[in-house]
């Protein structure tokens, strides 16, 4: 399977901390990339180099074959951060519509990202009158509007009732049956369960690459959540 990000010695400081030290991956296309790890390990900042918005120390970041950030990337990736980032002003139906525009798509192409999030029935209120978990929602269809080949999202599914969830994750599955590469951040790992590979990251260090089975098998453990601490404390060790 072709590649669709290569990360590379990557090396971001922030003052005189290293959030990532010497970080290598590689992200296939067409792929759903889980990359988990508890609060403060890297997750954001490597997503925030990939998207090309982050300043890194060393090392480098292609994504789709360009350097992270290039101007051909710009409407090849779709990015969700971690707070919502649309106009509270505006309603969900005007936002999408908005970036879709942007994009020079028709106005069925947002209503359609509207209801892939399950938010059709609040299409019409104002983003300042909607709920955490809706923003987030909204959010997510303004990314996915411009269907995107690489879609980066950081933590989409926080706030999000068990129902939502599951369909937001069918919904990345059938995105990545697409030909779309989706790398997903989270800490819940039940979740790591849906993805096709996993990056394990903690400290800033890269301490599994490979799929759910492939993970469990080498810690020996039966679930993600013991082989994750199996895979930690061997860290430690070998620190």
């Amino acid at each position: 399977m072709d590649t669709a990000i290569e990360v590379t010695d990557l090396v971001v400081k922030r003052g005189k901390r290293v959030v990532l030290d010497g970080f290598s991956c590689v992200i296939p296309r067409g792929s759903v990339t889980g990359l988990l790890g508890p609060s403060g390990s890297g997750k954001t900042t490597l997503m925030r180099a990939i998207v090309g918005v982050q300043v890194v120390e060393s090392g480098g970041v292609t994504v789709l074959g360009h350097p992270a950030g290039s101007t051909p990337l710009r409407r090849k990736i779709g990015y969700l951060t971690q707070a919502p980032s649309v106009y509270a002003d505006l309603t969900v139906r005007e936002n999408t519509r908005y970036f879709a525009s942007l994009y020079r798509l028709k106005a069925a192409v947002a209503d359609e990202a509207i209801a892939a999030v399950g938010l059709t029935g609040a299409a019409g209120q104002l983003v300042a009158d909607l709920s955490g978990g809706q923003r987030s929602r909204a959010s997510l269809a303004c990314a996915i509007v411009g269907r995107p080949e690489v879609l980066v999202l950081d933590e989409p599914t926080v706030g999000q009732d068990p129902v939502l969830r599951d369909e937001l994750w069918d919904h990345f599955r059938r995105l990545a049956a697409d030909g779309t590469t989706v790398l997903v951040s989270s800490h819940v790992m039940d979740e790591a369960n849906r993805c096709d590979r996993l990056l394990l990251i903690r400290e800033g260090a890269l301490i599994a690459d490979d799929t759910p089975a492939g993970v469990k098998h080498a810690a020996g453990a039966d679930d993600l959540d013991q082989a994750f601490l199996q895979l930690i404390k061997r860290q430690a060790v070998a620190a």
